[in-house]
């Protein structure tokens, strides 16, 4: 389980693949000195098994399905990735409930600062536009954001100025892929929902 409360924005290395599979590597300076083999860490919002480090670089391998359903297939060397370690039994919780379970990308419709903060604009897929409303939270890259309002095919956030600075929102352009998870409590609900509908006779 994870916050979506970034701790560090660490470099994309290289992608490689072998007849092992396919690799990821992260420069992770900060992140490096806390973690082991077998920690889970969230790239990008996306939740990975850490396979091996070497100092400040950290190897992830990646499923087909990972580099199918995420933004990871998009980086280029030294882009920037948000990275968060799973939550501590002793830790304080922050943000929402995030499963690192990416659900689809978006991309960015609009980015425009207003009076300091930054309105974010982002494309609403028409199959999870149901898991979107007001004042909901929505994890974007990984960031724990609350929805401000819904439109026909799009959705807007607001972000302050120190969550810009201490992401990789702040190099986002528009046009740009995001990874998007929609909230687990909307999806139980949705689940529970659905037991007790009833079916039509037919």
């Amino acid at each position: 389980m994870f916050t979506g409360l970034i701790e560090e924005v660490g470099s994309f290395v290289a992608v490689r693949a072998s007849d092992g599979g396919t690799q990821l590597q992260i420069a992770a300076p900060r992140i490096a000195k806390e973690i082991r083999s077998g920690d889970s860490i969230v790239v990008n919002g996306c939740c990975l098994t850490l396979s091996s480090q070497h100092n400040d670089l950290l190897i992830f391998d990646l499923l087909e399905e990972t580099i199918a359903r995420t933004n990871l297939r998009m980086l280029r060397r030294d882009a920037q990735v948000n990275l968060e370690r799973a939550l501590s039994a002793e830790g304080r919780f922050g943000g929402h409930f995030v499963q690192g379970h990416i659900d689809c990308t978006s991309r960015i419709f609009a980015f425009q600062e207003s009076r300091g903060d930054h309105r974010l604009e982002v494309e609403l897929p028409t199959e999870f536009a149901h898991y979107v409303v007001n004042k909901g939270s929505i994890a974007i890259n990984g960031i724990s954001l609350t929805i401000a309002e819904v439109l026909p095919k799009s959705f807007i956030v607001w972000i302050i100025p120190y969550t810009k600075r201490h992401t990789n929102l702040d190099h986002a352009q528009v046009g740009d892929l995001l990874n998007l998870e929609f909230d687990i409590l909307a999806k139980y609900v949705e689940r529970m929902l659905s037991r007790y509908t009833p079916k039509p006779n037919h």
